[in-house]
């Protein structure tokens, strides 16, 4: 490992080519995010997907080859982005979320950064190492177990963790998604006037200019291009916009990223029916900055439309809602805020044998992003069949990568934990980004 201040140095020098433009223009927001991920080696881990990248992409990956060197990844894999999302087809269904740092780039560094999410989070919930390198093989045996399935056939192409088939946690979140209302969401975000609904005012709600209010809604009207056709509402006053306010008050990884959310008429004239959509400016991935693939960085118009592509080539059947825009010659993602999203909490997820059908699922999961997609989704960036390239690239080693990922696991999030005590440090002493740890 490198000494301790060069270390430092690096974990600024990397924040600060991340976010540099972003801290820039929101100091306030990035002090926010900083404050986050001070709270412990978990929270700094999920707003440092740039520092991962930096450092596996020195590695050499024995499991990259020509094929499996370049798969639609999620980018940010942890054990907490995971959730709830209700699809296409109206099906409640357990996934993968937050495809903010979705792109092109080896299947296995995915892999690694959840494991090493895993080893961090059961470092915190004080598991023996034993324990955490067990349950990181649960994991890799599942996903390796979907992969196979994808190969011979066994696994349905549009396979999906739902209600009908799971149990445990994964059922749990499910069921309490599924008891979600959205005239309940509706009602926390919004108030009756005049007899129509509009945003609530307050915390983290701004009332839009007419210049702005004009913008916004100019560019809603270049991504209802992009929704697909054959997911596209074609019904008089659909998609009729009520009301627009800017937002903020994001998590960790979203800090200073403009954003607003659009009410719409929805699905009747009935209050209780109407659509909340969310608009954020899309950031530039981490791994675009370790990773370079020409083709992937000619063939986005913008980080909203790599976003966009990305999340259909990863999810089966993807919100309805999703799609694109530009403004002010920026990409935004545009999605529906649902009142159907429950997130994966651990919490009260503490002992091994509680984790182990849990991490079963999640390990499923991760494969069907790797090797299923939307049918709406554009393949023309990955040409082959992405089971049968990790198949082939793990064909009589399936051990061997086990056991390395497992190590790795277990090593990086030992340096996490030291990462995080430098962070902490060069925050307080205010030399990342002039964001300091007080107002000034």
């Amino acid at each position: 490992m490198a000494p301790a201040p060069k270390r430092q140095q690096l974990v600024i020098d990397v924040l600060e080519e991340a976010f540099a433009p972003l801290m820039k223009a929101d100091p306030a927001a990035f002090r926010g995010k900083y404050r986050k991920m001070a709270a412990d080696p978990f929270a700094f881990y999920r707003g440092t997907a740039c520092l991962f990248d930096h450092d596996v992409a020195k590695r050499r990956d024995p499991w990259a080859d020509e094929r499996t060197g370049r798969v639609w990844i999620h980018g940010d894999l942890h054990v907490e982005n995971f959730g709830t999302y209700m699809n296409s087809h109206g099906e409640l269904i357990f996934d993968v979320n937050d495809f903010d740092e979705a792109y092109l780039g080896p299947f296995s560094w995915d892999l690694r950064r959840f494991l090493a999410s895993l080893a961090l989070m059961g470092w915190q919930k004080a598991l023996p190492e034993e324990a955490i390198r067990g349950l990181s093989q649960v994991y890799l045996e599942a996903y390796l177990g979907q992969v196979h399935g994808y190969v011979d056939g066994t696994a349905d192409g549009e396979f999906a963790l739902r209600l009908d088939n799971t149990t445990g946690v994964v059922n749990d979140v499910l069921k309490q998604a599924r008891l979600s209302s959205r005239i309940e969401m509706l009602d926390g975000v919004t108030e009756i006037v005049d007899d129509e609904r509009r945003f609530r005012d307050g915390p983290g709600v701004r009332r839009l200019p007419k210049a702005e209010f004009g913008s916004v809604m100019a560019a809603f009207r270049r991504y209802l291009t992009t929704i697909p056709e054959n997911k596209r509402v074609v019904r008089d006053l659909f998609y009729d916009v009520k009301d627009i306010v800017g937002s903020s008050g994001f998590g960790i990884g979203s800090a200073g990223l403009p954003a607003y959310n659009l009410l719409l008429e929805g699905y009747d004239q009935a209050l209780e029916n109407d659509v909340v959509l969310s608009m954020k400016q899309a950031n530039v991935p981490a791994l675009s900055r370790v990773i370079d693939i020409a083709e992937a960085q000619d063939y986005f118009e913008h980080e909203g439309h790599r976003t966009t592509i990305s999340q259909r080539s990863l999810q089966v059947h993807s919100d309805p809602f999703l799609g694109y825009t530009t403004l002010k010659g920026v990409g935004y993602v545009v999605d529906e805020l649902s009142p159907y999203e429950s997130d994966l909490v651990w919490d009260d997820i503490n002992e091994p044998e509680d984790m182990e059908g849990l991490l079963r699922d999640l390990g499923r999961a991760t494969a069907k992003i790797h090797c299923a997609s939307d049918a709406d989704s554009d393949e023309s960036l990955v040409r082959f069949q992405t089971e049968y390239a990790i198949a082939d690239a793990l064909e009589g080693r399936e051990g061997e990568f086990v056991a390395d990922l497992v190590d790795f696991c277990i090593a990086y999030a030992g340096r996490v934990r030291k990462d995080h005590a430098l962070f902490v440090d060069a925050f307080r002493e205010g030399r990342i980004g002039g964001v300091t740890a007080t107002r000034i």
